[in-house]
């Protein structure tokens, strides 16, 4: 794809904060970041930290994480540690504490209570389908429950059979009494509490009912004193029921909801349900595969937290939605890697070379730069008779505009000599086994007399390189928009069957021996790599292609 604009793109939101802090509606700014912990952070995520936090940070407020955990039945304590991992590693720091809507649970119930008390909460006993058809719909108003009336004592009592788990799960419900004939779905008597016998991750079995999303959200809002309860646009219609709970309850700070565009990237699935499916049905390695939408599965690819950051600051932030292409995120990698990792010379598919003409046991080590264009320092490579370069860089009938080494013709090895090929060593079935070559000595560091050569290949020493795999991943969906398959099938029909290609056996430069997990590197010629977080060991490094050199998905 064409270079993207770099310009600070527009964040709606900026102006509302300056004004409510010029005007001395607010002294400072206080936001939050509340995810649900039923599964890892994804790309779409990123963007919404990127944004609570940063107008925090911008406009000297703090950003609170808190937890919505409000479904235990779906909630890990695995999901709690990478979240809080991952909105660390993209680099930024909640205020105190992480918080939890458990830890008010006891004011949410007390609450319920106050609204009970208030004829503005009932005890229902339709069962969820009961209540689907009460609801009504888009175009037809809901019907009163038969159970709306009931008394505030007999709504109390039932409330507290409810809290004291005499019920079964689904039984009864507390909800809110507002309007079935509302053209907002939303405000048509909406669920409060349901009774789920679930083991909490935090609370234990202290209760056995659990507060719904809608009456959890705004509260917990009031209790932090959030400023912008920042939110994306699904959540719009949910904004006056929002409203309706902070007019209703006796709420110690009253925050204002603003809802933003979510991100829609092509070539990518953000469901939580979708991403656990690929995990569960064993399509990928985990929640941290580096195909996976995950910000882990990002980090373990070698995104940086900063190339992240910047790919949230170019899409910016509307109300208006639409779909961004994945190939302005790769632009954003490679703009970074291109200026911060340093480069390496790694063969992936190896075949040996033997230099005729260089004296047997001699050893030249040759200083590169780890960097060209800052001060990185030098690596060494030692250059001897026997060497490796990669079995692509040769072809006895080359195609036309093949600049690379063909029998008798010469290439420059990067940062050492020029070479000619002299014969090709094959094996019983014909297969080039080993090339047999001569150099030219007076060719280090500069072009030889009367000739020119014009390609440039990699290569690696053959006695001190070391082995390692490489893992080649590319984009796991095949289709821009894997949720819709052509030929009727779901979004698993749409994975890309080569969005893995492992390589065993590939041989790096010495100086790449002992890499630490996430160093980065540019493989000259072959794209961005990083020593893979989990499985490169001292010794035996294992590395994950980040992104290629140029975008091979492009028109």
């Amino acid at each position: 794809m064409s270079k993207p604009e770099t310009t600070v793109a527009t964040n709606f939101l900026r102006p509302i904060v300056q004004a409510d802090l010029d005007s001395g509606k607010h002294a400072s700014i206080v936001t939050r970041f509340p995810p649900e912990p039923n599964g890892y952070l994804h790309i779409g995520h990123a963007k919404s930290i990127c944004l609570n936090f940063g107008l925090a940070k911008e406009f000297g407020g703090v950003c609170n994480l808190r937890f919505d955990d409000t479904n235990p039945a779906k909630e890990d304590q695995e999901y709690i540690d990478a979240i809080k991992s991952d909105v660390q590693w993209l680099g930024f720091q909640w205020a105190g504490e992480e918080r939890y809507a458990s830890d008010y649970f006891d004011q949410l119930h007390a609450w319920a209570i106050h609204l009970i008390e208030a004829g503005k909460a009932y005890v229902c006993d339709l069962t969820p389908e009961q209540a689907r058809e009460y609801r009504g719909s888009l175009t037809e108003p809901g019907q009163n429950s038969p159970f709306r009336e009931r008394s505030a004592e007999e709504n109390l009592d039932l409330f507290a059979r409810m809290k004291a788990g005499e019920f079964p799960d689904g039984a009864r419900a507390l909800r809110a009494k507002i309007d079935m004939a509302s053209p907002n779905m939303n405000l048509r008597d909406p669920i409060l509490y349901r009774i789920r016998h679930a083991h909490h991750h935090q609370t234990g079995d202290k209760w056995c009912i659990y507060p719904s999303y809608d009456f959890t959200h705004g509260q917990s809002d009031a209790i932090e004193g959030i400023t912008h309860s920042i939110c994306t646009l699904e959540f719009e219609d949910h904004r006056p029921l929002y409203e309706w709970f902070l007019d209703n309850l006796p709420v110690p700070t009253k925050p204002r909801q603003y809802e933003f565009a979510r991100l829609n990237l092509n070539y990518t699935i953000t469901s939580k349900r979708k991403l656990k499916q690929l995990v569960d049905e064993k399509h990928v390695s985990g929640w941290d595969d580096p195909r996976m939408s995950t910000l882990s599965g990002f980090r373990r690819r070698g995104y940086t937290p900063a190339s992240i950051r910047n790919f949230c600051d170019m899409i910016g932030v509307n109300r208006a939605g639409g779909v961004v292409d994945i190939g302005m995120l790769e632009f954003a990698i490679r703009e970074d890697l291109d200026a911060n990792a340093a480069r390496a010379m790694c063969v992936l598919k190896p075949l040996k070379v033997v230099i005729t003409n260089y004296p047997e046991g001699q050893v030249e080590n040759l200083e590169l730069p780890r960097h060209p264009k800052q001060d990185m320092g030098v690596r060494v490579l030692p250059f001897s008779r026997e060497i490796y370069i990669d079995a692509s860089d040769f072809e006895e009938a080359p195609p036309a505009g093949f600049k690379r080494l063909i029998p008798g013709g010469e290439v420059r090895l990067r940062g050492s000599y020029v070479i000619r090929a002299d014969e090709a060593v094959k094996d019983e079935q014909g297969n080039i086994v080993e090339l047999r070559c001569s150099y030219d000595e007076n060719t280090l560091g500069k072009n030889p007399e009367g000739r020119k050569v014009k390609g440039v290949i990699h290569w690696v020493p053959a006695a001190e390189s070391v082995e390692c795999e490489v893992r080649l991943y590319d984009r796991l969906f095949r289709s821009a928009n894997p949720e819709k398959d052509e030929e009727g099938g779901s979004f698993l029909d749409n994975i890309n069957p080569g969005s893995l290609v492992v390589l065993t056996g590939c041989r790096a430069e010495p100086s790449l021996a002992n890499v630490a997990p996430e160093e980065r590197f540019q493989f000259e010629r072959e794209g961005y790599f990083v020593a893979d977080l989990k499985d490169s060991q001292p010794g035996k490094p294992v590395f994950n292609r980040t992104v290629t050199l140029r975008d091979s998905w492009g028109a």
